[in-house]
């Protein structure tokens, strides 16, 4: 890819948005969308403001009224719905770089809610700030807007996911999922991403109960497929898990466009 680079003339106002950056959500938009250097400067500005909070905390409750965008920075949250029996549907997963309840004001009230999973680094956006920095910065509203077809598209597959695949399919596929995004957010190397998460996050998430979360992780292991070692996941034979479940990351990877070439 550096060889392909080096022969792109690349306009001087892209010149620091190519540059590496820390920032997990400017690493994942530039992947979507061409970022100028104001629209990385601007990115990484709405991000200064965050603070550390503990596992297992509501960012936003159920039924809230119209408030900030949530952006992780570190850590792992989720959207969930509760039911009053207490039992929990884990609806999508927020990795660092996602950025969250971007268009709520269209809702006027939160249908579920949003709670980190472990401890996480969060930014809280004021909406003004957020809709200023959309209408100034064009391309950081289109990147906007791809990722959050990327999330539609993802809750699709969780459907399937829940539908029609079996306890093995399901966490194949979950498990190839997390790795892309991860990647996306310069989280993951050698096929080895974090995963701080417990069997009853898991079983929340696909479906299972905790004894059938146990021995499809076993089973993963048996086959030689993955290997989970204190908080991280490593594929250690990725073209089988994908095949397993089923997994194509075109859904994750929205199609370019001649203009975002250069960036990948």
């Amino acid at each position: 890819m550096s060889a392909r680079l080096s022969l792109v003339a690349v306009p001087p106002s892209w010149t620091a948005a190519l540059e590496p950056s820390r920032n997990p959500l400017v690493r994942k938009l530039q992947r979507l969308v061409s970022l100028t250097a104001a629209d990385v400067t601007a990115l990484e500005q709405i991000s200064l403001q965050s603070r550390p909070l503990g596992p297992r905390l509501d960012l936003i409750r159920d039924d809230e009224g119209c408030g900030d965008a949530i952006l992780v920075l570190e850590g792992f949250a989720c959207r969930y719905k509760q039911r009053q029996t207490g039992q929990r549907q884990i609806m999508a997963y927020l990795l660092p770089g996602d950025l969250c309840e971007v268009d709520v004001r269209y809702l006027g009230r939160m249908d579920h809610a949003v709670g980190t999973l472990v401890p996480s680094l969060v930014v809280r956006i004021p909406r003004q700030n957020l809709t200023d920095l959309i209408a100034r910065h064009p391309n950081v509203a289109q990147a906007l807007r791809v990722a959050r077809l990327s999330e539609e598209a993802t809750s699709r597959e969780w459907v399937v996911n829940l539908g029609c695949r079996s306890a093995l399919e399901r966490m194949a596929h979950l498990f190839c999922e997390l790795m892309i995004r991860f990647e996306m957010a310069g989280l993951a190397e050698d096929d080895s991403c974090p995963l701080p998460l417990t069997q009853a996050d898991l079983g929340d998430t696909l479906g299972l109960s905790n004894v059938h979360v146990n021995r499809t992780l076993q089973e993963l292991r048996r086959q030689g497929l993955v290997e989970l070692k204190g908080k991280s996941l490593r594929l250690l034979k990725r073209k089988h898990l994908e095949e397993i479940g089923e997994f194509n990351p075109a859904y994750l990877r929205p199609a370019e466009s001649p203009g975002d070439q250069a960036v990948f």
